[in-house]
């Protein structure tokens, strides 16, 4: 099952948020924000599963991992591709109490907190909830997201910064949702915080075949999710979209957006 309220769904959804992550950097990110073997880990947001599989191996021996998503699509394709021995995928709403899901060693939040711009910190203090004393809580998200572009036409930059806006406007999204993580976590008392500051999907020369589909996916469902009327083309989402393709295609364009990593500690009582 789908669900309509959220920005990105379609039935390619999966797909988009499989071939846009870089297991790589996600272990990179992990060993950085300090998960170890024997941790029990909760992922929460956790998609289509690929992002709690690269976890999964640094965690053993001894370790365990659970991905909760609230589409029952992404959790079918995380345990149809990436169930394994020591990984558990459940579908529930982390707006919602998840103390039945045991408590862990560490939580992990990553690209979660764009998609609430209203009620992001409410979702960082329910995950606190599941945190045992002294374990480790790490968001991630980007900021000034789908924003930094060189070479791009300004039609097409003015464009893309009216669906940003309105994408704010009607579907709850956070473009700088990433410069808040450290709040979040300074407000709720955390202790030992820590942060790093990164680029992500930096994007220059040849187009990769990941990148061209995760982005024209981003230009075929978001202005659509806003009913966004492409004032400035006669010929509406089509030419529209024919400029996106020209441009994202262009060897000489730079695209980047900024990543934001925060880790931090529950206190002890």
């Amino acid at each position: 099952m789908t669900n309509p309220n959220y920005l990105m769904e379609s039935e390619d959804e999966s797909l988009r948020l499989e071939l846009k992550t870089d297991e790589n950097k996600v272990l990179e990110q992990a060993v950085w924000a300090g998960i170890k073997a024997g941790m029990q880990v909760a992922d929460l947001g956790c998609g289509p599963g690929k992002t709690t599989l690269a976890i999964s191996k640094i965690i053993q021996p001894g370790g365990e991992i659970t991905g909760v998503d609230f589409s029952e699509d992404r959790i079918r394709y995380a345990l149809e591709h990436y169930k394994a021995p020591g990984m558990n995928f459940c579908c529930r709403d982390i707006r919602m109490p998840l103390d039945d899901l045991g408590r862990f060693d560490f939580v992990w939040v990553r690209f979660v907190l764009e998609y609430y711009l209203t009620g992001g910190r409410e979702i960082v203090e329910n995950a606190l909830k599941i945190l045992k004393p002294g374990g480790t809580i790490c968001l991630i998200d980007l900021d000034n997201n789908c924003l930094n572009h060189y070479g791009i036409p300004a039609r097409l930059e003015r464009t893309i910064r009216e669906i940003m806006s309105l994408l704010q406007e009607r579907s709850n999204f956070d473009p700088y949702a990433g410069r808040k993580l450290y709040s979040f976590l300074y407000d709720l008392g955390l202790q030992e915080i820590d942060v790093s500051v990164a680029g992500h999907h930096v994007i220059y020369g040849r187009l990769e075949d990941a990148d061209a589909f995760n982005w024209l996916k981003k230009a075929e469902v978001a202005p659509k999710k806003v009913g966004y009327g492409f004032a400035e083309y006669p010929g509406g989402y089509d030419e529209f979209l024919e400029e996106f393709k020209n441009f994202f295609h262009s060897p000489r364009r730079f695209t980047y957006s900024p990543i934001i990593l925060c880790k931090a500690v529950k206190p002890s009582p």
